[in-house]
C-alpha cells in the first residue's frame, strides 16, 4: 500500500492531504453542532479536534489509507474530509476488522452534491489501491447519509448502540 497520500481531483472538488494550515477550518467544522448532531451529538473541543487531525494524518503512514481534506476547487478551503480507518471501536468481529468510511461537510456546502463526489472519488480510489470490504456506521435519523451509504453500495448489518444513542452498522463487501 502506498504511503504517500494522493491527490484526487474531481469535476467540482480536491481530496487531498490534510495540512497543519487546515487546522483551524477542521476545529471550526467539528465544533458545528450541525456537523456533529449525527456522528455522536456534541461538539467537539478544540482539544478533540486536535487529537482527530493527528490521527486521521497518521493513519495514512501506518495502514496506507486514510482521511482525505475536502477542498472545493477553486477556494483552496477545507470544506470537510472523507476517507477510511480502522476505528478500533469494539462494535464487534463483523465490524471492527473492517475499514471504516466516512464523510463529514460543512453546512455552508451541503445540498450541492461535493459529499457524493468526494466520497465517491475516495471509494473508487479504495477499490483500485486497496480493494476488499468496508464498513461505515451512521445515525437512524441521518437520511442524508443514509442514501449515500445506499448509493455507494453499503447494506444493513445490524442495529446497536454506541454512548446510548442508536446507530446502524452497515457493511459493503464489493462495489455496487
Amino acid at each position: 500500500m502506498s504511503r504517500v497520500i494522493p491527490t484526487i481531483n474531481t469535476k467540482g472538488l480536491t481530496l487531498r492531504a490534510l495540512r497543519p494550515d487546515d487546522f483551524d477550518r477542521y476545529a471550526e467544522i467539528w465544533a458545528m453542532a450541525d456537523v456533529t448532531c449525527h456522528i455522536g451529538g456534541a461538539p467537539w473541543s478544540r482539544s478533540q479536534a486536535w487529537d482527530s487531525f493527528l490521527r486521521n494524518a497518521g493513519h495514512w503512514q501506518m495502514t496506507g489509507f486514510g482521511q482525505w481534506a475536502i477542498e472545493a476547487q477553486g477556494t483552496k478551503s477545507l470544506v470537510g474530509q472523507t476517507g477510511f480507518s480502522y476505528g478500533v471501536r469494539g462494535l464487534g468481529a463483523d465490524f471492527d476488522i473492517y475499514p471504516e468510511a466516512a464523510w463529514v461537510l460543512s453546512p455552508d456546502v451541503q445540498g450541492r452534491g461535493l459529499g457524493r463526489q468526494a466520497a465517491q472519488a475516495a471509494h473508487d480510489w479504495f477499490d483500485r489501491v486497496v480493494t476488499g470490504p468496508l464498513v461505515c456506521r451512521i445515525s437512524p435519523d441521518n437520511a442524508v447519509s443514509l442514501r449515500l451509504a445506499g448509493t455507494l453500495g453499503y447494506k444493513p448489518l445490524r442495529r446497536t448502540e454506541v454512548d446510548g444513542a442508536a446507530v446502524d452498522l452497515m457493511i459493503r463487501k464489493s462495489p455496487p
